[in-house]
């Protein structure tokens, strides 16, 4: 495993650039992540993140398009290409199993 150096933490990623340890995560840490993909965090995505690593498990882009807070157009919009891939790396969760 990688590491990586984010918020002037030393952190192990996996090959895909995934948090090993998601307790190290914090708010500085995702702006970092966020920055690797041309993405300037707003509230709204805050957010997001926050239901993400609250519903870690069992985790679909239909169920964040469910939350109340984003439908699934919003999800695409905040977090283009893969929504659920891009915006569980940045929330510091592992890959979920959904994801290729």
């Amino acid at each position: 495993m990688a590491q990586k150096t984010y918020a002037g933490v030393t952190l192990e990623v996996t090959d895909d650039g995934y948090l090993v340890d998601s307790s190290k995560w914090n708010e500085e840490i995702a702006k970092e992540l966020a920055k690797e993909e041309n993405i300037e965090l707003t509230d709204k995505h805050f957010a997001v993140l926050k239901f993400i690593r609250q519903n870690e498990s069992g985790l679909t882009i239909r169920k964040v398009g469910g939350s109340g807070i984003v439908d699934i157009k919003g999800f695409y919009t905040l977090f283009p290409g893969g929504p659920l891939k891009l915006a569980s790396k940045i929330a510091g969760i592992k890959k979920p199993t959904s994801c290729v």
